[in-house]
């Protein structure tokens, strides 16, 4: 027995049955141009009548566009970096493109191969957080010979004049450090971040407010604690097994804090009355905690709809552009981990 499949419809099904233009289709199902309501309304609903699929490998082919971006990620596990992705889908959707998000676990070796696998694919413009080693300036530069749009979040490459889309992280160093000050905390310690640029310029940020208060960061009082919230929990054991205990900690980010907070609750201690904490990122749930924490937001929607927006500009001008760096402003979001 032979089973014979039907032809899948196509846009000229849909211009005939509707008689109209197969441009006035295509038009209204790239969501594009200026088509009546009503004419758009009646192509849409013939389309999913028809269970009209947009064939993508033709459509790449006539407009020399995959409609596809690359998001090139180090976790897709924190919530910082989920956010992000979820805001640059929810952005480049309503232009007809889609996203292939990968991640590298912060090995530059695995983000050369990733990106590369993105390049592959012949991706329209790819947006990265990148691990920020001196490898990724010339991969970067590579990407640029290829003439294809890119966008960097959160981590800036060092000696690269690329657009740029982040926030201050010398402001959330010292906006973090001058909220524990204004609580009266006086010994303050820092769990500091991974060995990368952003890392470094929250703990110059931490130092420089130390420093305008005439303050003295104490020896062992800055902790390397990682990015989540196991190695921040460790860390601040480590802290506190060395006296004199801290009044107060800021923390590299959010996951940090909590394990921070962790820490300090198993060992009988009070947040924030024993010791403040206070996080950033401000990422979902840290509102919902037992203790919910004081943190920096630092617009994470903004920067993944931003970057969005930057990159779909830099796809539809084939001309070159100057470069555009974006910087989100923190802002300061008080809860309980730090109301002395």
């Amino acid at each position: 027995m032979v089973i014979f499949l039907p032809m899948p419809a196509t846009m000229s099904d849909i211009a005939r049955d509707l008689n109209v233009s197969v441009v006035t289709v295509s038009k209204v199902l790239r969501n594009q141009g200026k088509i009546s309501e009503a004419t758009r309304k009646r192509v849409l609903r013939r389309a999913e009548q028809l269970h009209y699929q947009m064939n993508w490998v033709a459509r790449s082919l006539v407009m020399r566009r995959t409609y596809s971006i690359g998001l090139l990620l180090p976790d897709f596990t924190h919530p910082f970096f989920a956010e992000i992705a979820r805001a640059v889908a929810q952005t480049v959707r309503t232009h007809g493109y889609h996203v292939i998000i990968s991640y590298f676990e912060e090995d530059p070796q695995l983000e050369a191969s990733e990106l590369n696998s993105l390049l592959a694919r012949q991706v329209d413009g790819l947006i990265v957080a990148s691990a920020q080693v001196a490898s990724c300036r010339q991969l970067f530069q590579r990407v640029e010979a290829r003439k294809v749009p890119y966008v960097l979040i959160d981590r800036p490459i060092p000696g690269l004049s690329a657009c740029f889309v982040g926030v201050n992280n010398r402001a959330i160093g010292r906006m973090a450090t001058e909220h524990l000050l204004a609580q009266k905390c006086r010994r303050i310690a820092h769990l500091r971040g991974p060995e990368m640029g952003i890392a470094e310029e929250r703990l110059d940020g931490y130092r420089h407010s130390m420093a305008r208060r005439g303050l003295i960061v104490r020896k062992g009082y800055i902790v390397p604690a990682g990015y989540d919230d196991e190695t921040g929990y460790k860390g601040m054991q480590s802290l506190l097994r060395h006296g004199p205990l801290p009044d107060g900690v800021f923390c590299y980010n959010d996951p940090v804090a909590i394990g921070a907070m962790k820490a300090i609750l198993e060992q009988g201690l009070s947040v924030p009355h024993d010791i403040a904490v206070v996080g950033a990122g401000n990422v979902h749930l840290s509102d919902a905690l037992a203790v919910p924490l004081t943190t920096i937001d630092q617009g994470t929607c903004k920067i993944g709809s931003q970057a969005a927006d930057l990159l779909l500009k830099r796809i539809a001008n084939k001309r070159r552009q100057r470069r555009t760096r974006i910087l989100i402003p923190p802002q300061l979001v008080i809860r309980e981990s730090s109301m002395r």
